[in-house]
């Protein structure tokens, strides 16, 4: 895989590169709440304008069905992106039609561009070959040489992330370069012990990560929504809590496998439930609970960890080498359930070890609730991609910038 490196050594004045980034940030009432994603490709961005290439910065954002859509539009995420560098960004309103050309055609050496949300065109994300071929022909139309560097779509097989980089001379940005590094460092001769910690709503999610990891970590910390499904397992009340219940015979296989193996599989022993979910725009206090893991009433809906879990999992962290975390341990939105969170996030702070933080919510997390980026080993860009890696799976968009 060559690099951005090789890329700047060989020259890139006057050359247009098409910079495939990540800028699917999330937005409320049509406001960028974390920009972390944009922040992320600011580095490759800037070298190859200071080098002088005329830079084509596309991306995606949520999920419009192959039609432009104003509540998926790329606009803001591009203004920001001209705040960040400080210097004026050119927006185009299509992705390969006449704007997009003016907007490419207009530019001048060291200056940037941002085109439309490619999945405005079915061709981005589409299942057949041919269509995603010939939207991917359209796109390398519009440049020279091809930089990947949007890590959070690495495992999507879409026109721009698998298809462009076969058409175009191509680059590892310094992003997924950085990625990719750690990525390795989980996967490869890994510092011990190694502890995973993983949360979020759906145990459906992690469940092909947690087969792979109980080959490879000493411990795996349970927290989040999905929490409950183990707890059900068990044989506990869950009461209203999110449970997938079609899950629980691949988890109870995973907690035997955890326990001939030797892995230490470790679930919450409290609980802070509430009668319902809390209202995340008003953020008022709620009536809420701790309750024991197998005392949780029938009625009541788990939102976070308990105090004693968030004491237990700073434990188990204390003395890792090599931490991953992926996955909220709560609703951390709502101040009432944002501990449990708080709890491994500072954990992770306090470690001596090397620590990832692997993207999306956790990502998010980090930063909604006040931490210091820099205090982690590295906040990744990409959860999906990430978890995808950890598995063993083949990530399309990296395979297409090896060669």
């Amino acid at each position: 895989m060559k690099t951005i490196d090789e890329l700047l050594a060989e020259g890139v004045d006057g050359k247009r590169v098409f910079v495939r980034a990540d800028l699917n940030v999330p937005l409320a009432d049509g406001l960028i709440t974390d920009d972390g994603r944009i922040r992320a490709v600011l580095p490759t961005v800037k070298a190859l304008a200071d080098a002088g290439a005329k830079v084509i910065v596309a991306s995606h954002l949520g999920r419009p069905k192959g039609a432009p859509d104003p509540a998926f539009s790329l606009l803001q995420p591009a203004e920001r992106l001209g705040e960040l560098l400080g210097a004026p960004v050119a927006f185009a309103q299509d992705t390969v039609g006449p704007a997009a050309h003016d907007a490419v055609n207009g530019l001048e050496p060291g200056q940037v561009a941002v085109i439309e949300n490619l999945r405005f065109n079915p061709g981005e994300t589409s299942k057949d070959d041919t269509e995603r071929g010939e939207f991917a022909d359209r796109l390398a139309a519009l440049a020279d040489v091809y930089v990947g560097d949007g890590f959070g779509a690495v495992h999507r097989k879409h026109a721009s992330v698998y298809d462009l980089p076969a058409r175009l001379p191509h680059y590892a940005g310094h992003l997924i370069a950085t990625e990719v590094g750690v990525l390795k460092k989980l996967t490869e001769d890994v510092a011990r012990p190694y502890v995973v910690a993983l949360g979020g709503s759906k145990v459906s999610d992690k469940l092909a990560v947690i087969d792979q990891l109980l080959g490879k970590a000493d411990r795996i910390l349970i927290g989040g929504g999905m929490a409950f499904t183990f707890l059900k397992a068990k044989g506990y009340e869950v009461g209203t809590s999110l449970l997938q219940e079609d899950q629980i015979p691949a988890v109870t296989e995973y907690m035997e496998r955890a326990e001939k193996t030797g892995v230490e599989l470790v679930l919450p022993v409290d609980v802070v439930v509430a009668p319902g979910f809390p209202d995340l725009k008003a953020k008022a206090s709620t009536e809420h609970t701790v309750v024991d893991a197998d005392k949780m009433p029938a009625g009541q809906l788990g939102l976070d960890i308990g105090p004693k879990t968030g004491a237990l999992y700073a434990a188990k962290l204390a003395d890792a080498e090599t931490v991953f975390w992926n996955g909220p341990m709560g609703v951390f939105e709502h101040p009432d359930y944002a501990e449990g969170t708080k709890a491994v996030a500072q954990a992770l702070v306090d470690s001596k070890g090397f620590t990832v933080v692997g993207g999306g919510d956790s990502a998010a997390a980090v930063r909604t609730l006040g931490f210091d980026e820099n205090a982690f080993g590295h906040i990744s860009t990409g959860g999906g991609a990430s978890l995808e890696y950890l598995e063993g799976k083949t990530l399309p968009g990296l395979a297409a910038l090896e060669d």
